[in-house]
């Protein structure tokens, strides 16, 4: 037995509930390292995810955020749990974060959805079936060129100690329309699926924080793949562009040209 999307779409929505209710309250903030943050919220979120998947699929393999990985009985039925993508805008009050579910067989993600409580926006995809955003069907966009394009980034926890992002950065800000910096991979990604931005890069992504919405952006056109063009693969680290297909053949051009900057 596996589950269906509007399964996933339901406990994503759930577990959003959690994160709606604990927002803009005073939290119990850790550190996982000196500027990755984590709340109770992130651990509550979590722990229902947890707890709801094994309930029906006690088998299952989950790799979680928080709560690391879960081995079941198979290594080929894998969820991807991200129970709070951007905990840090979550504890400053922006809204600006999500829920990240996906389900992979035998290393290929089928199912994924990112829930945005505040929106209420649900993006989901099942493979072969198209993207949605709250049941209507979503496109990238069309811009082929950088300078007609928004693009998207991230910086990683480790910033300090390893890539910065800097070159690649300021190289995308001297050749495109715009670049953002929103604080959630997961509604980056999904974005890019939609049509808001155009493009998308960063470093030192994991597992949870892209696998729904790599599978959202190619059902809805888009293409990602690793900085030099190779395939992703869901492993421990992975460094990631994304964009529709003829934009993405530009941005990694500029990649190139950073790379040996």
């Amino acid at each position: 037995m596996e589950p269906t999307l509007s399964e996933i779409i339901q406990w994503a929505k759930e577990a959003g509930q959690i994160l709606r209710a604990g927002y803009g309250q005073i939290h119990q903030v850790t550190n996982k390292s000196s500027i990755d943050l984590v709340t109770e919220i992130d651990q509550q979120s979590e722990d229902f995810l947890t707890a709801r998947i094994l309930q029906k699929y006690p088998h299952h393999t989950i790799i979680g955020e928080e709560n690391g990985t879960q081995n079941g009985h198979t290594t080929d039925l894998v969820w991807y749990i991200d129970p709070l993508d951007g905990t840090s805008n979550y504890v400053h009050g922006l809204p600006i974060f999500s829920v990240s579910i996906a389900f992979s067989r035998q290393g290929q993600t089928e199912l994924g959805v990112v829930y945005d409580p505040i929106l209420d926006e649900c993006f989901s995809a099942e493979r072969g079936h198209g993207a949605f955003l709250n049941e209507q069907p979503i496109h990238t966009t069309q811009v082929q060129e950088l300078l007609q394009a928004m693009l998207v980034t991230g910086f990683p926890y480790d910033v300090h100690q390893t890539h910065t992002n800097i070159a690649e950065f300021t190289n995308f800000v001297l050749r495109a329309q715009a670049v953002r910096r929103l604080g959630s991979a997961a509604l980056d990604v999904c974005y890019i699926a939609n049509g808001r931005l155009d493009g998308f890069w960063e470093y030192k992504l994991r597992p949870w924080d892209v696998a729904a919405g790599i599978l959202i952006l190619e059902e809805a056109g888009g293409k990602a793949s690793q900085l030099d063009g190779s395939p992703l693969e869901l492993t421990q680290y992975i460094n990631m562009v994304a964009a529709n297909p003829e934009l993405h053949k530009r941005m990694l051009e500029v990649l190139e040209i950073s790379a040996h900057s």
